[in-house]
This record gives structure tokens, sequence and C-alpha cells, in this order.
């Protein structure tokens, strides 16, 4: 039987996290799929920490991080350099994630190649394109080239579907994040060496009972919250935490200097906010198992964080995940300083709107997308 041949193409440490349960799905079924897995390295540190946790070594890296790149340089060379990786290896099929620069400018090089792409995360919208900016833009473009389209829920594959996508070229698949989570979940329960050094690990970096002491675990990083949205986003947490002076607030503070700039100069020296350095995804799915309560602007942590029964406090005005709005998971804050302000302290103060939070059902899935993306594949 031939073979076939599978390209799995990232370069974002989200990315990465999402695509790695689905390369060692594919891995299991050696006999059917030849794999290769290609980095751009849009992310270089960040994204080398998860290939490490996850076991994953890169057939291809085209290594192309630059400091302080621009979008338009970035897609340049991406185009450039995965046309000469499709014309090199001709794979039967490429598969991309999401909304990164990467994801945009790998669907257009596959298609000048006449590769046919899988989307895994497919249908996901605003229809702002300004927000997230340049994510929105990016993955309605990708659903326009792509073949294949894995949609991690119903509303994914209705927002397909009405901009024209054939139905039977969509499948609801989960989101694969869930897979991830749980993954890296049951290695750490399994080691108990590991476990233990993990914890050691937390203890140092942290000046207070983490695992039994309630925290507010941070995450804020996006493009359009450059400027004063951090500034307002800052100003809450300081406020939060002259306010409740027993609970703490961890911070792994992004490497952008956009952002790690404004944070320092404005939360440092306050003894219940712990700015750390950037965490591996290990310790940081393990603190966020521990958190009381999770602020971020992230996309995938709003999946992550209900599958572990923590209410989610969306840092953006708008959300391409409105499932887990709707499921009352998340709440939408924006960067509003008082609308942050008020949402903290309503669950703090409200036992009842915290356990309505972090008991409602997660919409992302069960844990087995990377499943359900194999067994289409093997019958495409």
């Amino acid at each position: 039987m031939i073979k076939k041949k599978i390209m799995l193409i990232f370069g974002t440490r989200p990315e990465a996290i999402k695509m790695a349960p689905l390369f060692h799905a594919l891995n299991i079924k050696k006999d059917l799929f030849e794999v290769k897995v290609c980095i751009t390295s849009q992310h270089r540190q960040m994204l080398d920490q998860v290939l490490n946790i996850f076991e994953i070594e890169p057939d291809i890296d085209l290594n192309i991080m630059q400091k302080d790149q621009k979008l338009s340089s970035l897609t340049s060379i991406i185009l450039d350099k995965m046309h000469k990786v499709f014309n090199k290896y001709r794979p039967d099929l490429a598969l991309i994630h999401g909304d990164t620069t990467t994801t945009l400018a790998t669907s257009i090089a596959a298609f000048y190649e006449s590769i046919p792409i899988g989307h895994v995360e497919a249908g996901l919208r605003t229809y702002n394109l300004n927000a997230p900016f340049p994510e929105e833009f990016n993955r309605q473009i990708a659903s326009r080239i792509a073949k294949w389209h894995f949609a991690p829920t119903k509303l994914s594959q209705e927002n397909l579907i009405a901009e024209g996508v054939k139905k039977k070229n969509i499948s609801i698949t989960g989101n694969t994040v869930i897979d991830a989570l749980h993954w890296v979940l049951n290695r750490i329960d399994q080691d108990k060496e590991y476990k233990q050094n993990l914890q050691n690990f937390l203890d140092d970096i942290l000046s207070f009972n983490w695992m039994n002491e309630k925290f507010v675990l941070i995450t804020a990083h996006r493009r359009e919250n450059f400027g004063l949205g951090f500034m307002q986003i800052c100003s809450a947490i300081k406020k939060l935490a002259i306010k409740y002076k027993n609970i703490h607030y961890i911070y792994p503070v992004h490497l952008n200097p956009n952002v790690s700039k404004l944070v320092y100069e404005n939360l440092s020296g306050i003894n219940n906010i712990h700015l750390i350095k950037p965490l591996e995804y290990k310790p940081f799915v393990y603190l966020l198992k521990y958190s009381f309560i999770v602020l971020t602007d992230s996309g995938g942590i709003q999946e992550e964080a209900p599958s572990l029964g923590k209410p989610v406090l969306v840092l953006r005005e708008v959300t391409e995940r409105p499932e887990a709005v709707q499921a009352g998971t998340v709440k939408l804050v924006g960067t509003n300083q008082k609308r942050i302000v008020d949402s903290v302290s309503n669950l703090i103060d409200d036992k009842k709107n915290y356990k309505i939070m972090s008991s409602a059902h997660n919409p992302y899935g069960d844990g087995l997308a990377c499943e359900r993306i194999v067994d289409v594949l093997l019958n495409i």
C-alpha cells in the first residue's frame, strides 16, 4: 500500500501545542502515513520548548525568526521558503493550523503549488478584520484555500457553510488543544519524580503557597491591546491586588517588549503580584490546574481553562470562540479597567456566580479530536 504523504506546518507555540497530539496520532499509523513536520520558527525559543515537551523532532526547520520582525517581511519570507519546501517534498496533503502568519503564507504557497490543504481549527470567526489582528484575516484566507476543514464546533462548521464551503468537506472534531492538555496532565501524573520536580520549580519562582492559596493566572500579549489596552489591564490588576490582598496574581510576562516594558514598569514591587518569565507548557498547565480565576487575551486558554473548571475572563472586546461565552465558561471583559475589576470582584465575592461559571459545560470537546482527524485523512 502506498503511504499518504502528510506534512504538518506550524511556527508558533500555540500552533505547536495544538498540532503535537495530531503528529503523534498520525505516527501511530506509520504503515499508512509518511509524516513530516516543517516548522517556520516564526517564534523560536517558545516553539522549541513545546517541541521538546511533546518529543517532536522537525524534519524541516526554516528558522526565520528575526528581531523586530514585521508582518509583511515575515509573510514574504515564509511564502518564498514554503514554495521551495513544497516543490521539493510534494506532500499529498499539507496540514496547517488556525490563524497565524505561518498559516496564511503556507496556505498561499500550497495554493501556488497545487498542494491540497487541510485546515485544523477551521471556521473560527469574529468577522472583524481588525480584531483579532491579523488573525481574523489570516484564517479567512486559509479557509478560502483549504480543501478539508476540521472545525472544532458546530458553530465553526456553520460559519464555513455560510461562506460557501461544502458540508462534505467539513468535519466537526472538537479542539486538539484538549487532546494536548490531557496528554500533558496524564504524563505529569504518571511520573511522580517529574511531578515533584515541577512543584519544586514553581515553589522556587513563586513566593507563596500556590497549591493552597487562591491566585488569578494572567496572560496577555495580543497585538491589538498594545499601548492603551495594556495600560488599562495593568491598572486593573494593580487595583485588584490592593483590593484583595489575600489573593495572588501570577503573570508570566510575554517576551515582546511592547508587553514586558509596560508590565514591569506598572506592576513591579507589589507583594501579591508575581511577574515571572514565560513558562513552558507543562508548568503553565499545572498552574492552570491550581488557579482560581483566569484573566487572558489568549485564544487557546479560552478552550483549555474550562476543561479544568476555571472561570475565564477574556481581555478582548470580541472573540472567535463565542461557544464558550454562550456556555457560560467564558466572559468578555475587554480592556476597560472598571469592567475588569468589577468582573473579577464579582467572581471573588459571589460564590454562586463562581460556581456557575466553573461548572459550565466545556464546548470544545472530549480530547479525541486528533483521532477524528486521522479517521478523515484515512478516507480521503
